[in-house]
């Protein structure tokens, strides 16, 4: 008796372990190029050896931020296509499948800024931990600094906005469940930035396209972003008076540091609590005969500083528009507040399809007037309300937030708004389904004077198993710098150190509700 279940469960765990064996040969792969999906065409579907990618020439506009080492990846069915769900939309996208070791769950990532490219890099972390994967370019090919794409293609914004992840997404499934022989067992998103706000989109939109989401640093709202970041720009470059180079960014950031940085009961470089934070910007003001160096601030300097932090306002009623950037993120502000003008993504989107004058000016825009032109032009089409996740959450389907306190690209209070919008709409049970974790000392998806390292995929991957909700995460230090962990807390609870030991080491800090 027994020897027969020994044999009855061993035979069962052996066809279990089958349904987790891929299709993995060449002509399996390549056969995928007649799948047949609601207007979509493959382009191509093959297999690539371990270590042999390399991603296809950028277009012209298109660059790397930095170079990207493929050469580490493992075998995987690649299969590239593009949707055509209207007369104007090119959808293009990527499904990349191990082709051993599949863990039978899929991970969709999304793009930065404008898109226009397909994301690889974003690929590896996924297929590398033994999930299929998918990235799009959103509907368009070229620089994601620019927004002209869109310009008199209205079907092509609304790729960007929306459709083109969820076109992305029901590809994906289809063809990994034909390679595969069966569905896949959890859908998950993991993003940052555009790909933060895509994620909060798929959640909004298409609720029934992933099991879990990892939303970080999303830009969203993106018109009250790009208002926002026309204002952080325009105040330090209205004028030669209030600029403000890197190196003055640097010396504001030492002060503010030197002063605020204790304020969570910890001296370490890291300003934890940046809403503690009262620094006085006029302490940093040259003296009577002073111009302005990297060593003091001028009057016009200080008044530019402080309508950064204060964030746009509408000037007939002077109600806040955006937030603005927290005592912290000066070492990185200079990022869009070091030129003499808009960066490029905001110029591009104001020029191109807010005003659609190649010559407009960013001086003459009207904070009351001009928000409410753009609001009603692509309002609907890229942001993301905080109330239309009901839906999402009532299938119990898990939603985590992250941000940097230090971003100096979008707004870390643009987040704790919209958690704090979320939460305040679902009951007790469904409010379990969110969570938002503020990262001290990070900056715009990374970066910063803290520690910021953390698995979001397998976070995120872990709740929706468990159903647990993570009650800290530990954020580590990147590998070239020293060892630094650090727990992050579900907002609004914060670290604090319990009074010994190192604060170098999270296991010496407890989560705990704000002191102030």
């Amino acid at each position: 008796m027994n020897r027969r279940r020994f044999a009855c469960g061993f035979v069962m765990a052996a066809a279990l372990a089958l349904l987790h064996v891929p299709k993995a040969s060449a002509a399996e792969c390549a056969s995928l190029k007649d799948i047949g999906i609601p207007h979509t065409r493959i382009t191509f579907a093959g297999v690539v050896a371990s270590g042999a990618f390399a991603p296809p020439a950028y277009a012209p506009g298109i660059t790397a931020s930095q170079p990207v080492d493929y050469s580490h990846l493992p075998s995987f069915c690649r299969v590239a296509g593009s949707s055509h769900p209207t007369a104007d939309s090119d959808i293009r996208f990527e499904v990349w499948m191990p082709t051993s070791g599949w863990s039978g769950k899929f991970v969709g990532v999304g793009n930065g800024a404008w898109a226009g490219s397909i994301t690889y890099a974003s690929m590896i972390e996924p297929l590398l931990k033994g999930y299929a994967t998918a990235a799009t370019d959103s509907g368009h090919q070229g620089s994601s600094l620019d927004a002209g794409f869109a310009a008199g293609h209205p079907e092509k914004l609304i790729d960007f906005g929306y459709r083109g992840p969820h076109e992305m997404t029901v590809a994906a499934k289809s063809i990994i469940q034909a390679f595969y022989g069966r569905p896949v067992d959890r859908s998950l998103f993991a993003s940052c930035s555009t790909g933060g706000r895509q994620a909060l989109m798929e959640a909004s939109r298409y609720p029934d396209d992933y099991d879990g989401i990892s939303a970080m640093a999303p830009a969203n709202p993106t018109v009250g972003l790009m208002v926002g970041s026309l204002w952080t720009s325009s105040a330090t470059s209205k004028d030669a008076a209030s600029r403000i180079s890197p190196a003055t960014f640097a010396f504001v950031h030492q002060a503010v540091l030197a002063d605020c940085d204790a304020n969570d009961g910890v001296s370490d470089g890291i300003i934890a609590a940046p809403d503690h934070c009262r620094f006085d910007l006029a302490s940093l003001r040259c003296g009577r005969t002073g111009n302005g160096t990297d060593r003091c601030l001028t009057k016009p300097q200080v008044a530019a500083l402080r309508a950064i932090y204060q964030g746009p306002r509408n000037p007939r009623t002077g109600a806040s528009i955006f937030p603005g950037f927290e005592p912290g993120s000066e070492g990185l502000l200079s990022i869009q507040a070091s030129g003499t003008g808009p960066i490029a993504p905001v110029l591009s989107y104001f020029r191109d399809l807010v005003f659609h004058d190649p010559q407009w000016d960013f001086r003459s825009f009207d904070y009351d007037r001009d928000v409410t032109r753009a609001l009603a032009a692509h309002g609907r089409v890229v942001d993301v309300s905080p109330t239309g996740l009901d839906e999402y959450f009532a299938a119990g389907r898990k939603l985590l937030m992250s941000h940097g306190w230090s971003d100096p690209l979008v707004p870390p209070m643009t987040s704790v708004h919209f958690y704090t919008a979320v939460n305040a709409r679902l009951e007790a049970k469904q409010a379990a389904n969110v969570r938002l974790f503020m990262i001290p000392g990070m900056g715009h998806c990374g970066g910063g004077d803290g520690p910021y390292v953390f698995d979001a995929i397998a976070t995120i991957d872990q709740w929706v198993a468990t159903g647990n909700a993570p009650r800290r995460i530990v954020v580590s230090n990147p590998p070239n710098a020293s060892d630094r962990t650090r727990p992050v807390c579900p907002y609004p609870q914060e670290a604090a150190h319990v009074g010994s030991g190192s604060t170098d080491e999270a296991k010496n800090f407890r989560c705990e509700a704000p002191r102030h």
